[in-house]
């Protein structure tokens, strides 16, 4: 029996690991054409690999997603390749936290550069594609058929946060332009929504206590959560548990799929139930 998408083509930014490579595995073995991004190649292409491996189409075209090149570079690869984009799925971030009286304005703009910026401008230099494509079908066949973006933001964006001024802002942002689109797309039959996602458990949510962290530009940023309040937060959650990548791809694809063609300008939380 065919996948949810078969046949379809979606591209994924921050695809190298957690959400966003769960996600492409998911969609991969539903039928779909993937286009992974990830700021680092290694990931992406061990991601790719993997879906190879298992029988599915997919390639990596790495970058970083700030970079004013890159929504046209990955847009026009997806195309060369694939033929076509169906789906869209804004994964691509990081935290850089502080509270407001402590944050730079380095940290405020990169976070709101990722987060919501970045979105924009790949859906921007997608649109002449997508909507001449549902033109021209709206001519030949009578109608479009349903494409999708699905836009990642955060119960920090939906709720804020402590110490997340740059972060809850660029996920609220995200949620703005989602419900924006979804109004002006829907006579092209593209469905805009977004997945707010609470603790799902990635090198994110990780104790930041293991030291790991990311460099961006000159800065080296330590991820993660405090352990202490790691462990005051898990019985917050009524499921008593953080999700796993896999449950919050489950959501994405739910979005991307044509279990959704009626469902557009929406926000989903999925957070264990908060």
């Amino acid at each position: 029996m065919d996948g949810l998408l078969q046949g379809k083509t979606a591209i994924i930014t921050g695809a190298g690991r957690g959400i966003g490579r769960a996600t492409a595995e998911l969609f991969a073995a539903h039928g779909a054409n993937v286009v992974l991004s990830d700021i680092d190649p290694v990931p992406a292409e061990e991601a790719v690999g993997a879906i190879l491996a298992a029988g599915g189409h997919a390639i990596s075209v790495p970058g970083d997603v700030t970079d004013r090149t890159f929504p046209d570079r990955i847009v026009n690869a997806a195309i060369e390749k694939f033929g076509g984009i169906d789906i869209i799925v804004n994964n691509a971030g990081y935290t850089w936290d502080a509270v407001i009286h402590k944050m730079t304005d380095e940290q405020w703009e990169a976070i709101l550069a990722v987060h919501l910026t970045a979105p924009f401008r790949i859906i921007r230099a997608a649109s002449t594609f997508l909507r001449d494509a549902a033109k021209r079908e709206k001519r030949e066949l009578g109608g479009a058929r349903a494409r999708k973006v699905v836009n990642v933001s955060s119960t920090s964006g939906t709720r804020g946060n402590a110490g997340q001024a740059n972060y809850a802002s660029g996920k609220a942002g995200v949620i703005g332009l989602t419900k924006t689109l979804a109004k002006e797309w829907g006579q092209f039959n593209i469905q805009v929504n977004a997945v707010a996602f609470g603790r799902i458990d990635t090198r994110l949510t990780q104790a930041k206590e293991k030291g790991e962290t990311i460099h961006r530009g000159e800065a080296e940023i330590a991820i993660g959560i405090p352990e202490d309040r790691l462990s005051r937060t898990t019985p917050m959650i009524p499921m008593g548990r953080g999700g796993t990548p896999q449950e919050g791809a489950g959501a994405i694809l739910f979005f991307a799929s044509p279990l959704s063609d009626y469902v557009s300008g929406q926000v989903l939380e999925v957070a264990g139930g908060l």
